[in-house]
Formats: C-alpha cells, sequence, structure tokens
C-alpha cells in the first residue's frame, strides 16, 4: 500500500469512527442504565391481553427502552424468565435496536445532504432513509413475533430454558408460557391485587423469594447478585450502571473498528475501479442481498452502522436500507448469541424468514423510489 493510499485508508477510518462514537456511547449508557434501573416485569405490565396488540406494543418498547443488539440477547433471557411472553419478547429483540431513538438519531445524521426525487418531489434522504428503516424493521419484527405467538415455545427455546421455566415459574403459568402464546396470567395478577389492597407491595418478595429458592438448588452462591440487586444504594447503582455501559461500549467499540477498517479498505482500495462491483450494485436482487451478507459478516452495532452503510456510494438506497434493516437482527455474533436462548433449528428458519422479507421489502421500497440523486 502506498504512502497516498495510507492516509486515504486513514482519514476514512477516522471520519467514520468520529462520527459514530458518540453515538455508541450514548446508546451504550442508556442500556447500562436500563440494565440496573429497570424494575424485574416492567415491561410486561405495558403489554395489552390481546396476542396481536401485545405483539405490536412489544415492537414499539424500544421507543421507550432504548437498547442495541449488542445487549438485547442477555436482557430478553432474563425477561422470559420473568414471565414476558416469548413472542413478545422476540419481537422486542429484534425491533428494538432499529426504532430506538438513538438508531434513528444517527441514521438521520449519517444519510443527511443528498436529496431523492420521489414522483418529482424533492425529499431529503435522511428523512426517507430514517422512516424506511424504522418502518421496514418494525414491520419484519412484528411479523415474527405473530407466526412465533402460534406455534409450541418448545419449538422456539433451548431445551435447558424451557426447563428452567417450568421449574421457575408456577406450574400453571409455566405450562401456558411454554406451550401457549402471549395470554397474561390473571390469576397471578389477582394474587398481587389482594397484597395491594393491604397497601404493600409483594410482588418483589414473592419474586426474591422464588429466586433464592431456585438458586438455592443449583448450588451456587448469588448472595453478591442478591446484594446487588435487592439492596443498593444509590452510588451503588449508579457505579453499576457506568460499568455495564462501559463494558458495552468495550465490545461494541471492538466490533464498529473492525467494521470500519474493512469499510474503509473496501471504500479506498477495493471499490474505486472495480467493474465487477457495479455489476453487483446495479443488480435490484443481487445488491440488497450481497449487503445484508456484508452486514452478516461486519456485525455492527445499530447505533453506528447508517454512517457505513452511507459510505457505500456504488449502491442503492433500497440495498443500503436491507444493509441497515438485516444487519441489527442477525450478524455474525447474534448467531452465537441467540444460540444461549433459541434452538439451533428455529434460528435457521427465522435467519431464512429474515432474510427473505427483507429481501423483499427492499427491492419494493427501491422499485417504489424509482430515484435520481440531486447534488
Amino acid at each position: 500500500m502506498t504512502g497516498e493510499a495510507r492516509q486515504d485508508f486513514a482519514f476514512a477510518f477516522l471520519s467514520i469512527l468520529f462520527e459514530g462514537a458518540p453515538f455508541i456511547l450514548l446508546g451504550t449508557l442508556i442500556s447500562g442504565f436500563i440494565d440496573i434501573y429497570m424494575p424485574p416485569g416492567m415491561m410486561d405490565r405495558f403489554l395489552p391481553r390481546n396476542k396481536t396488540l401485545a405483539v405490536i406494543v412489544a415492537g414499539l418498547m424500544g421507543i421507550v427502552f432504548p437498547v442495541c443488539e449488542c445487549a438485547v440477547v442477555p436482557v430478553i433471557r432474563r425477561l422470559v424468565r420473568k414471565g414476558l411472553p416469548v413472542s413478545c419478547a422476540l419481537t422486542y429483540m429484534l425491533a428494538a435496536p432499529i426504532v430506538n431513538p438513538i438508531t434513528a438519531l444517527s441514521t438521520w445524521k449519517a444519510f443527511t445532504g443528498p436529496v431523492m426525487m420521489i414522483d418529482g418531489a424533492a425529499m431529503p434522504a435522511n428523512a426517507v432513509m430514517t422512516v424506511s428503516r424504522m418502518g421496514l424493521g418494525f414491520l419484519v419484527a412484528v411479523l415474527l413475533g405473530w407466526v412465533v405467538a402460534r406455534i409450541p415455545m418448545v419449538w422456539v427455546l433451548r431445551k435447558r430454558l424451557v426447563d428452567e421455566l417450568r421449574n421457575d415459574l408456577p406450574d400453571h403459568k409455566a405450562a401456558e408460557h411454554v406451550h401457549a402464546c402471549c395470554d397474561h396470567d390473571d390469576d397471578h395478577k389477582h394474587k398481587n391485587d389482594t397484597h395491594a389492597c393491604c397497601g404493600h407491595d409483594h410482588s418483589a418478595q414473592h419474586t426474591h423469594k422464588h429466586e433464592e429458592s431456585s438458586h438455592a438448588c443449583c448450588g451456587h452462591d448469588h448472595s453478591h447478585d442478591h446484594a446487588h440487586e435487592h439492596k443498593p444504594d444509590g452510588s451503588q447503582r449508579i457505579v453499576a450502571a457506568m460499568r455495564s455501559a462501559i463494558k458495552d461500549f468495550v465490545d461494541v467499540g471492538v466490533y464498529f473498528s473492525i467494521g470500519i477498517a474493512i469499510t474503509a479498505l473496501f471504500n479506498t482500495g477495493i471499490a474505486p475501479g472495480a467493474a465487477w462491483l457495479d455489476s453487483i450494485a446495479n443488480r435490484q436482487i443481487l445488491a440488497p442481498s450481497a449487503l445484508m451478507v456484508l452486514a452478516f459478516i461486519l456485525s455492527l452495532c445499530s447505533t453506528s452502522d447508517a454512517f457505513i452503510a452511507a459510505t457505500l456510494d456504488k449502491f442503492t438506497y433500497g440495498a443500503k436500507l436491507a444493509f441497515l434493516v438485516f444487519g441489527p437482527m442477525l450478524d455474525l455474533k447474534l448467531l452465537f448469541l441467540y444460540q444461549t436462548v433459541l434452538r439451533k433449528k428455529f434460528i435457521f428458519w427465522m435467519a431464512v424468514g429474515l432474510f427473505a422479507t427483507i429481501l423483499l421489502g427492499a427491492y419494493y421500497f427501491q422499485w417504489f423510489l424509482n430515484q435520481q440523486i440531486v447534488p
């Protein structure tokens, strides 16, 4: 690599890094404080009893509880064990990294500048891409949630997690949670209501006692977790939230830096003068498929991936949309994280469904645009 090529690479690398790093920091700070301060079962209280509406509301929860895909999978495992319906948990898991305000803001910033001509009207590219990304991501997540709500959970969850649910939850709740869909437990709520009439909240006490018994049977010492979760003072919680945020920032930063390096190398060393790349970028099906594969390999965070997508000048906005929606739902790191919660067969069919649905959405998005870029 010549000196000029190295300078171009360094400039491309640093420009993307400095644009995306603040959004990663903001997103991980919010995730850290949610991890420490959000009470168990809080999300479940927002869900309506209707299965269809519950999945829709779960898809919108990312607006209120913004987390990126790097942190959402461990949270989902805990939420499922707390009684959140699995269909709603998966919907939130897929939608939250895309519909959250940090991702929307970073997408808006990354695509600031170009203007699209849609039916003769000039539209700012950042507005179109932000709304389209959030809309398609939400739609795909909700569709998957509706499918999962109608199949037995033993087909979805790993056997070990199913066994944990059967042991941790009451018998009638476990049977409903494992074999049914999004229905809530009226009997459990009724018991909480009877406690409420005496003026005290016993839900935390019940959860505390139950968790103590379940931990005791496995022979592990959870005294540290007990002290941290049930009797922390204000300073301890802030420190714990900051530690969680720092850990997420370091983990995400590593993947982001690798993704930036690959993208900078691609833009400065491969893309210029590559005739084969032009043939891929101009194909209506091949272009979004190629960028979805790239998103899978790069494993970027949803709060920063838009800055990389915006630099892929040879590709259409439809292909970039596929990159921005598919990556936060399925990438290389998520593939390993999903296996801690979901069955491998379900992950395979979920991946096929996500790829096909997002490809179709990106194709029709590009067909609808029929765009021209105005300098």
